[in-house]
C-alpha cells in the first residue's frame, strides 16, 4: 500500500512539472533572452549615435529625431478603412499569443487524465503482483506434530487460521477405505496416510465458516445446519458433499498445508470411519 501512495504521488508531480513546463515555455516565447539584451546594450554604448545628450543642442537635436521617427511610425499607418471595406483576415500569431486558456484547460484536463490511468496502473499491478509473504494459496507450515497432538488429546481439531484449516486426525484403520474414496486425490491420501486430513473451514453450502462442536465432536454448520464427522464427510443438513481439503505432509517436525489447491469433499454417503454423533448436537 505504502508503495502505491508513492507512487500516485511521483505521477502526479510529474504531470504537475509537465503543464508548469510547457506553459511556462510558451510564456517564455517572443522575448529577448538576457544574452540578446546584453548584447544590444553592448552595441549601443560603442555607438556613438545613441549616446545620452549633455548639452541644450544635443538635446535638441535629439528631441527633433524623435519627432521625425514618430511621424514616419504615422505615416506607415494604414488609411481608415471604410465602412464598405471588406476587413482582410489577418491570423494571430500563435508565438506572440502564448497559450489560450482553452490550451490551459485542454492541457490541465490530459494531464489529471494521464495522471489517473497512471495510478490505476499502479494499483492493478500492486494487485497482481505476488506476495513475497506466505499466506493462503501458498504452501503453509501449519504447525508441529506435538501441537496437533495435543489439540487430538483434548478431542479437539488444531486450526491454523492463516491457512483456515482444520487438521483432523485420520484413523489408520480406516485406510482401506479412504483408498477407495480418496485414491484420485493423491496428496489428500498421502495426508490420511501420515495421519492428518487438512480440513477448509468453509461450509460447501453457502460458505460460512464451519465450527467444530465439542460435544458431539462434528464439524456443525450455524447457519444452516449442515453437519459433518470428524474426517469432513457429510452426515446431515443441506450441504450437497462433505467438506473439501487441502494436501497434507509432515516435514520433520512440521505441518505443511497447501492451500493453493482445493479438492472437492466426498459426495454424499462416503463414510470411511464409521464415526457417530458422541454426544448432543450444538446446532
Amino acid at each position: 500500500m505504502a508503495i502505491l501512495v508513492v507512487a500516485i504521488v511521483v505521477l502526479l508531480a510529474l504531470a504537475a512539472v509537465v503543464v508548469l513546463a510547457t506553459g511556462r515555455r510558451r510564456a517564455a516565447v517572443g522575448r529577448l533572452s538576457r544574452e540578446t539584451i546584453a548584447r544590444d546594450e553592448t552595441a549601443r554604448a560603442a555607438d556613438p549615435g545613441v549616446e545620452l545628450a549633455t548639452t541644450e543642442e544635443e538635446s535638441g537635436e535629439a528631441r527633433r529625431r524623435a519627432a521625425e521617427a514618430r511621424e514616419g511610425i504615422d505615416s506607415e499607418l494604414p488609411a481608415t478603412r471604410e465602412a464598405t471595406e471588406v476587413a482582410e483576415f489577418q491570423p494571430v500569431d500563435e508565438e506572440e499569443l502564448g497559450i489560450t486558456r482553452r490550451q490551459f484547460f485542454n492541457r490541465g484536463i490530459l494531464a489529471g487524465i494521464g495522471a489517473s490511468v497512471g495510478a490505476f496502473g499502479v494499483a492493478a499491478l500492486g494487485f497482481l503482483w505476488p506476495s513475497g509473504a506466505g499466506g493462503f494459496g501458498a504452501t503453509i507450515t501449519v504447525g508441529t506434530v506435538d501441537q496437533a497432538e495435543g489439540a487430538f488429546a483434548a478431542k479437539e481439531p488444531f486450526y491454523n487460521a492463516s491457512a483456515k484449516t482444520y487438521i483432523v486426525q485420520y484413523p489408520q484403520d480406516a485406510l482401506p477405505n479412504a483408498e477407495t474414496a480418496y485414491g484420485e486425490q493423491p496428496p489428500v491420501l498421502q495426508g490420511m496416510e501420515q495421519g492428518y486430513v487438512a480440513l477448509y473451514q468453509k461450509c460447501v453450502h453457502l460458505g460460512c465458516r464451519v465450527p467444530w462442536c465439542q460435544t458431539s465432536q462434528w464439524f456443525e454448520c450455524p447457519c444452516h445446519g449442515s453437519k459433518y464427522n470428524r474426517v469432513g464427510e457429510k452426515k446431515g443438513g443441506p450441504a450437497p458433499r462433505g467438506l473439501d481439503r487441502f494436501g497434507v505432509t509432515v516435514e520433520g517436525s512440521s505441518i505443511v498445508v497447501d492451500t493453493g489447491v482445493i479438492w472437492t469433499g466426498p459426495p454424499i454417503g462416503t463414510d470411511t470411519t464409521g464415526q457417530g454423533q458422541e454426544g448432543a448436537p450444538c446446532v
